[in-house]
Formats: C-alpha cells, structure tokens, sequence
C-alpha cells in the first residue's frame, strides 16, 4: 500500500531526546551513547590539533567543525563497515571515526594531488570541496548497490549551503524515482560560509525540501547527539528496507570560522556564538551521562587523556616532511600514456638526473 507523503513530513520541531523523551525515537543504550561520547572527545581534540597545524603551516587550510561534532560522529556511527560514506570538506571528524588514519585525513587539505586514503577499501569518498557535487554520487552508488542486492546503504554529508545547489535537487529526485538506498545528511550550521540560511530558504525547514520529491524527511536537533543517533538509526533502517531515500536536517553551528582563512566575526555576533556554545553537543552529553550514572570523573579524564594521546600522535607524525615523487604527476593522468605524456616524463627525469 502506497504511504501518504504526508506521513512523511518531518517533526513540527528538530527532534531532541537528551532533555525529554520523543516516542517516536528511542534513546540509544548507554554502551552506544558512551562510545558517542568518547569519538566526541577525541574528534573535538583532532579538530583543534589540525587548526593549529594551519597555523604551522603544515596543512593549507582547514574547516573546522568544532560544534558539529553530534552531527559528525553521529553519521559515523550510524552506518555500517559495508555502508558507504560521502563527506564535505567540512567532515575531518567523521572520517576519523569511521576509523580512517587521521595523517591521511589531513592529506588532501595538506595539498597533496589525492584524497589520502584508499576510497574502496574504506568505502568512504574523497573529501568533496564543490558543493553537493557528492549528492549525485551517492545516489549513483546506493542506486547501484542496490542492483546488486548488496543491501549496502550510501550515506551524503551536506551543508545548509549545498541545498541551494542544482546537483542537490537533481539527486534528491533521481534517488526518489529509483528509490535509491541513500541518506542525506544536512548539517545546517548556520552559514553558508557567509550567508545566514534566511537569504538561502524561506521554506519551513530545509527537512521540508525532500517532500517535493517524495523523499521521507526529519529534522533533528544537531547537538543532541542521542537524538541524532536515534533518527539517522531510522534513517538508514528505512534506506536499507528498500523503501528509498531519507532527507534529514540536523539544526547545528559551526562555532569557528568558516575556515582558517575566514573572520566570521564580520558576519555574525560574538552573543549569537555564545548562545550555541551553551547548547555545545560534548557538555550535553556530559550530563546525560554522568545524570544517568554511566560517567564519572574518572573516565571522563581517561578519555581526555586518550584525546590528547591521539593529538599528540597527529602533530607528530605531520611534522615529517612528505616525500613526492614528481613522476606521480604521470601516472593517472591515462591509463595508457600518450606519447606527449612520455616525452614530458623523459624529459623530467632527465632533468632529475642532472641536478
């Protein structure tokens, strides 16, 4: 029997469950809410070790998601090893979750000419800097598994900025009619590097864009990180069920500039940062916790101490100078080289050689 679209609307208001039950959601158990925790913790650490790498000049840029941090170790943690991730520049965090080397994280935003980790065998994208490019990308993946049978779901990191994008719409309405196994994941935080969302959408919620296109959606409170778990768990439930794609809007903020070289302070109000930093996602979880009885000091130092053990390692390991070869500049660019190709690649090592 077809479901009316209208079942599909999402929450008057972002789901939250930290503060007060939704009996539409349930709470995720203590052990899932823990481990939560603990990637929060560390991934915050890695967030301001990479920062101050910038600063260093050992990485060209970096887009901090201090503040996202729900959103990001939630996406993570809601799929699985044969599920497949799609993430923004912005998505440092989750990736590092996911349990991808963090130096080879960083490679792309070092300025190294590839994404640094090995795509298929982490079944996570390179890093997308041109905005919801990688929506359409996953829609083809997921409509892909899903020919195979594989059962595999494909999860799409986006910002409030990218749903004002053409690629946005056109996956959105490609996963609809192929009912593509697909999760769009928007991290509204905001800005759209400098734009508020009001010169972006006047629509209810940017959660309401999927039902144009018969996609079911949600939104959610982005720095409850219970809240976030519990909808993208049901997300992906109804993706992998067959039942198609799944548009969720998480409602958060990005609490550093909009990369190292921004000044967010030219657009928006040292109040207004104030304001989200007492909803800050790590201090709410905190609560939940320890309120609960599944924290105490000593473990919240323990996982800070693991937090710095883990920054330590990164700064480490990014102070070695990397090696290039400038011979790699060849090798992918054809898989049978040109005859150009081969006389521009004597000439360098010929070059090499008399130096």
């Amino acid at each position: 029997m077809e479901v009316s679209t209208v079942e599909w609307l999402p929450s008057s208001s972002p789901v939250g469950l930290l503060e007060q039950p939704d009996p539409n959601y349930p709470v995720p158990e203590p052990p899932r809410l823990l481990a939560a925790y603990r990637a929060m913790v560390v991934g915050r650490r890695f967030d301001a070790q990479a920062t101050t790498l910038t600063k260093q000049g050992r990485l060209a840029v970096y887009p901090s998601s201090r503040g996202q941090e729900a959103c990001q170790v939630g996406a993570a943690l809601s799929i699985g090893a044969q599920d497949w991730l799609f993430p923004t520049y912005r998505d440092s965090v989750a990736l590092v979750t996911r349990g991808i080397d963090p130096v080879e994280v960083l490679t792309l935003l070092r300025g190294d000419w590839h994404c640094g980790y090995d795509v298929p065998s982490t079944r996570t994208a390179p890093q997308c800097t041109p905005l919801a490019t990688q929506t359409l990308h996953a829609v083809g993946l997921a409509h892909g598994e899903a020919r195979k049978g594989s059962g595999a779901v494909a999860l799409a990191l986006i910002g409030d900025g990218a749903t004002s994008e053409g690629d946005f719409h056109e996956a959105l309405n490609f996963a609809a009619v192929f009912r593509a196994p697909v999760v769009f994941l928007v991290q509204n935080n905001g800005y759209a590097i400098s734009v508020p969302l009001a010169k972006q959408s006047v629509a209810p919620s940017l959660a309401h864009k999927g039902i144009g296109y018969g996609v079911r959606s949600e939104q959610v409170d982005g720095n409850d990180a219970a809240a976030v778990l519990s909808v993208l768990d049901a997300a992906v439930a109804h993706a992998r069920s067959g039942a198609g794609p799944f548009l969720v809007e998480a409602h958060t903020y990005r609490m550093e500039a909009h990369t190292n070289a921004d000044d967010a302070g030219r657009y928006r109000s040292a109040d207004e940062v104030e304001q989200w930093r007492q909803r800050d996602p790590i201090d709410r979880l905190e609560r939940h916790l320890r309120a609960a009885g599944h924290l105490d000091d000593a473990a919240v130092e323990r996982i800070a101490a693991e937090a710095e053990e883990f920054a330590a390692q990164v700064r480490s390991r990014m102070q070695a100078e990397p090696t290039a070869d400038p011979a790699e500049l060849f090798r992918h660019v054809y898989a049978e080289p040109t005859p150009q190709l081969r006389e521009q690649l004597a000439q360098l090592q010929a070059e090499q050689e008399a130096l």
